[in-house]
Parts: C-alpha cells; sequence; structure tokens
C-alpha cells in the first residue's frame, strides 16, 4: 500500500502511478484541463487499480450526457473485476458509481458521506459529495457535509484550500454571504488555483448587489481560472453578468463572443452559460443578433437526452422562440420522463421540470399570463433542478418579466420582495428596475404602459 496527497492508503504499488493519481485528484479539485490526461495515465500504469475506474464513470455521469452512460456503465464493470484488491475505502467509490447508473445519486452521495465517516481527510470523497449535492440542488446537505470534516483538516493538510472553497460555496447558497466571502478569500490563499473558491466569492457578489466590487474581486486574479477545464468559462460569465448589471452591455456582448462562448462546445454547463447570458440580455432590451442560432441548432440535437433537467431547461432557452418544433418536442419528453418514473432525474423532471418547462415554452410563445402561471408554480421547487441561485436566476427574471407582461403586479411585487429576502435583503439593478416599471404601471401618468398578453 501506499499512501496518497491526502494520507489516505491506497492499493496502488508503482511510484509514477502514485504521482499521476495525486494529479488527478488535485485537478478535479482544481476543475483543472488536464485530469483526463493524468487519469489516463493512472489507469495504463494501473489498470488494475478499482478507484480510477469508478473516478472515470463517475466524472462521465457528471457531464449529463446520456450517450456517455454505456462508457461509464464498462467503467463500473472494470471497477468490479479490480475490486478483489481494493480496499474497502476504495470500493465505496465503486458502490457510488453502481447507485448512481442505478438512478439514484443520492445513494452515492450517501456512499461518499460513508467514506467521510471513517476518512474525513478524504478530499477527493468530500469534492464529490459536494459536486453530485450541487446537480441534485441540496446546499444544505452541501454545507452540512463539509462543516462536518472541517475539524479534520490541520492548517497544513493539502486539501484545506479547496475544502474552504467548497465551504465557501456552500455558505453563499445557504444565505451566509460574509462567512463565505471570508472563507473563499481563505481558500484562495491557501491554493491559489481554488477557481471554484474565488468562484464563491463572485457569487456572494451577485447575491448582494455588488456588481463592481465583484469586478474588482475577479480583475487581476486570472491565473487562477485559467488552467481550469470548461469551468473557466463560467467563471468569465459571471464577469460578464457583472456588467450586465452596471449596464454595460458591450462589455457583456464582447464576454459572450470572446469568453463565454470561445469554443462552440454542447455540454450542458457551457450552454446553460451561453442562454442565460442570452436570455438576460434579450429582457434588457439588447439585440443578441444571430447568436441564438448557433445554440438553437445544437440544443435541438440534446432534445431526447433527459439526463438532467437543469440541462433540459436550458436548451429550452434555446428552442422556445426559435425552433417552437424542438421546443415543444422537448417539453413533450420532460412530461414523458416524468410520467415514467423510476429514477430520482425523472423525479425532478416531474417537479419542477413540467411546470418550468411549461412557463418557458409559453413564454417564447408569448403567451405571458400562461407563461407566469407556470413558472410561478415552479418556484418553490426550483432548487430542486440543481445548479447555483445565480443560475437559476434567469428562470426568475423570466418569471418577473411575464408578470409585468401580463399585468399580475401584485405578483410580481411579492416575488421581488421574496427574491430580496433570499439576497439577504439586497436588490441588484435588475430588480430595481422591475420595481420602477411596477411603479410606472400603477401611475401611467406620463410613463410608458406595461403590455397585457
Amino acid at each position: 500500500m501506499t499512501q496518497d496527497i491526502f494520507g489516505q492508503d491506497n492499493s496502488l504499488t508503482d511510484a509514477t502511478a502514485q504521482q499521476n493519481w495525486n494529479a488527478v485528484q488535485l485537478g478535479v479539485l482544481s476543475h483543472a484541463a488536464v485530469t483526463a490526461d493524468h487519469l489516463g495515465a493512472v489507469l495504463k500504469a494501473a489498470p488494475e487499480f478499482a478507484l480510477a475506474h469508478a473516478i472515470k464513470g463517475l466524472s462521465l455521469l457528471m457531464l449529463g450526457r446520456s450517450e456517455l452512460v454505456p462508457t461509464a456503465r464498462e467503467a463500473l464493470r472494470d471497477a468490479r473485476a479490480c475490486c478483489e484488491g481494493a480496499l474497502p475505502r476504495e470500493r465505496k467509490y465503486v458502490d457510488a458509481l453502481d447507485c448512481w447508473l442505478a438512478g439514484r445519486p443520492s445513494l452515492a452521495i450517501q456512499r461518499m458521506e460513508e467514506v467521510l465517516d471513517v476518512f474525513p481527510e478524504d478530499t477527493l470523497a468530500m469534492k464529490l459529495s459536494h459536486g453530485i449535492r450541487f446537480i441534485m440542488g441540496d446546499p444544505a446537505g452541501m454545507r452540512a457535509s463539509v462543516e462536518r470534516v472541517l475539524p479534520a483538516y490541520a492548517p497544513d493538510h493539502a486539501g484545506r484550500g479547496y475544502l474552504l472553497g467548497c465551504h465557501s460555496f456552500a455558505l453563499e447558497e445557504t444565505g451566509e454571504y460574509e462567512r463565505a466571502a471570508n472563507a473563499g478569500r481563505q481558500a484562495l490563499w491557501m491554493a491559489p488555483d481554488d477557481a471554484w473558491g474565488l468562484h464563491a466569492v463572485a457569487h456572494v457578489h451577485d447575491m448582494t448587489g455588488n456588481a463592481r466590487s465583484g469586478l474588482d474581486w475577479l480583475h487581476g486574479r486570472e491565473e487562477a481560472w485559467a488552467h481550469c477545464n470548461n469551468f473557466r468559462y463560467h467563471v468569465w460569465w459571471h464577469k460578464a453578468l457583472m456588467h450586465l448589471d452596471l449596464g454595460q452591455m458591450e462589455e457583456a456582448v464582447t464576454l459572450y463572443d470572446t469568453e463565454v462562448r470561445k469554443d462552440k462546445t454542447d455540454d450542458y454547463r457551457d450552454i446553460s452559460n451561453a442562454t442565460s447570458l442570452l436570455m438576460r440580455l434579450e429582457l434588457e432590451g439588447v439585440d443578441v443578433g444571430s447568436r441564438w442560432d448557433e445554440l438553437a441548432n445544437l440544443c435541438a440535437a440534446r432534445t431526447e437526452d433527459g439526463s438532467l433537467i437543469f440541462a433540459d431547461l436550458h436548451y429550452l432557452l434555446a428552442l422556445t422562440g426559435h425552433r417552437k418544433e424542438d421546443a415543444h418536442r422537448l417539453v413533450q419528453r420532460i412530461h414523458a420522463d416524468a410520467e415514467r418514473g423510476g429514477s430520482e432525474a425523472r423525479a425532478r423532471m416531474a417537479d419542477p421540470g413540467c411546470a418550468a418547462a411549461d412557463g418557458l415554452e409559453a413564454f417564447g410563445d408569448g403567451q405571458y399570463m400562461a407563461a407566469f402561471a407556470h413558472l410561478s408554480a415552479a418556484r418553490a421547487t426550483l432548487q430542486l433542478a440543481g445548479g447555483s441561485h445565480a443560475q437559476r436566476d434567469v428562470f426568475e427574471r423570466i418569471t418577473i418579466d411575464a408578470g409585468i407582461r401580463s399585468g399580475q403586479l401584485d405578483e410580481v411585487e411579492a416575488i421581488l420582495d421574496d427574491r430580496r429576502a433570499r439576497r439577504g435583503g439586497a436588490e441588484d439593478n435588475y430588480a430595481l428596475a422591475r420595481r420602477t416599471l411596477i411603479s410606472e404601471a400603477r401611475n401611467p401618468s406620463g410613463a410608458k404602459s406595461v403590455p397585457a398578453e
């Protein structure tokens, strides 16, 4: 047996494989683009290492693509074939992959928590529990998981900075904004490549309506995310949102073209960055030109996927109002998956998926009364779609704008009040502008009228 960088025993015997395995773990924690290369090197040098096969399979499932599921099943098969020589801790990762492939990612989380029960300093298990909970929309669980292992991490623990980055994000998602900012800054000081911790602080600026301070935070820290896989596009997305909130539309569009959509992938995370930014720009009256066309073509090919409702709802943003037949086919498939059930992903297709999808389709058709009704119905459980408050806020904005356009002013004002409360009493310029529209609609003398459905 050897020990990894976090002091965990493993079944590797080859020193080079151990070095690459350490690089894999650090790569997962820092969202590094080279992680897959190191994982490939581990599997080549130590094909009997069950844990590496399990990480391969789990990483594929996190991509939210149905066509990768067979490869993830092959990884499970390979991992199972190696389990005789695996340590009990390593077998838990294999079990986690098995659970997720069976449609129960919540049980995969449980397997990671069982690892942490015995090995609280296993930073990889902590990160995987955190990441799957994020996909499942469980911020309270993210926070509880991190906080229960935090006391086990000495100041010189190799994973402490990344743990603090996860703690920062979990604190932000549960409304502890000041503590989140402090934890994120400390995380980046301890682990300068911790893009997750850096982006957690960006989330704090978003939620507290401090776009200018957010730009100051990101400026000059580009090296903290330059090494990343496509997560780097997401950090640029945050910067674009800050420009948008300050009314700097040209800067936001430029970042869309040069960074957010630098590579025209159909990865659902890249699609979510792009579609949500374009939708925000359009809601502010910005003509985004033909930029929807490229996204709509890609999203039309993903309508039958059904891996994650979060992905489906962002595909719909590109299709509604642009490719209506494809949009309707996607909405129908969401309803069909909800009726079929049998997995946790399909349970989320049912709630909040069906109502949210119906609302987005109605909004794209200009049926603002119906859009507001459906999207309002989805609000209470929309967190189950996964992602962050900042990512889901595009659906909140569409809900609010649908309500204003259909004259549901009291109801919209209540949503704005709730949105402000969830942001610690802060309001961004989007909310202030919508309150002005409501005021003008109630006192139309000399003001533009609000179009009704």
